[in-house]
């Protein structure tokens, strides 16, 4: 699979709220299978017809499978991407999935200045852009990682503030906590490995310019 096979191009594609999104549009550009479809039992979908290969993954997992060649492109949000720090080439932004990592803490624990929170804990999924967030402040934070409620994290004493992903602000306000500063906005890219932008650019630059148009007449 991947860079090994030349005559395919071979898709991550991100479970949860980017899957369909992500197929969809890829469907546009001539990019299908059958049953690709979120709850597939099947976890790798070929279309021999038009040559490519979907690989159904756990959305942390995509820039992995991409940066060592198990994929040849993939979707993944920009979040994701940058908390990663895999080695791969963002060639689009896909423009859906809108959404921003921000910091939060209680509504009574305000403080003055963003400085004002050195030296406390904060609770993310996204200990890598956090940190190079507050170090770009002059902050030294301890951070707690987590992988489940980050909202938890300040209710239950284990952290002053949070950093995560906000859509709506709807969780935010029902667990009582208020956004202090924005730290980044995100949405879908597509990815692609290195040496596969290499070896399959013709494909590969074909399917960026097909998105684009797509993306163009969708406005």
């Amino acid at each position: 699979m991947g860079i090994n096979d030349l005559d395919y191009l071979t898709v991550a594609l991100p479970k949860g709220k980017l899957f369909s999104p992500s197929a969809d549009l890829l469907a546009q550009a001539g990019l299908s299978a059958d049953g690709l479809e979120e709850s597939s039992r099947k976890l790798v979908l070929v279309n021999e017809q038009a040559k490519v290969k979907f690989i159904i993954s756990k959305t942390a997992d995509v820039p992995t499978y991409v940066e060592y060649g198990a994929a040849d492109i993939g979707v993944i949000g920009k979040d994701v991407l940058e908390e990663s720090g895999q080695e791969v080439y963002e060639l689009l932004d896909l423009g859906f999935g809108q959404c921003h990592l921000m910091m939060a803490v209680p509504e009574g624990e305000r403080r003055q200045h963003l400085e004002d929170y050195a030296h406390t804990r904060v609770a993310t999924k996204f200990p890598r852009i956090a940190e190079r967030f507050f170090s770009e402040h002059g902050m030294q934070m301890e951070y707690i990682k987590l992988n489940g409620s980050i909202e938890l994290g300040p209710i239950v004493g284990l952290s002053e503030s949070i950093v995560d992903i906000v859509e709506t602000g709807t969780t935010l306000r029902e667990n009582h906590l208020v956004e202090i500063v924005r730290i980044m906005d995100a949405t879908a890219r597509l990815i692609s490995n290195r040496v596969s932008f290499q070896m399959k650019f013709e494909r590969i630059h074909r399917l960026v310019e097909d998105l684009q148009e797509i993306l163009k007449k969708g406005k």
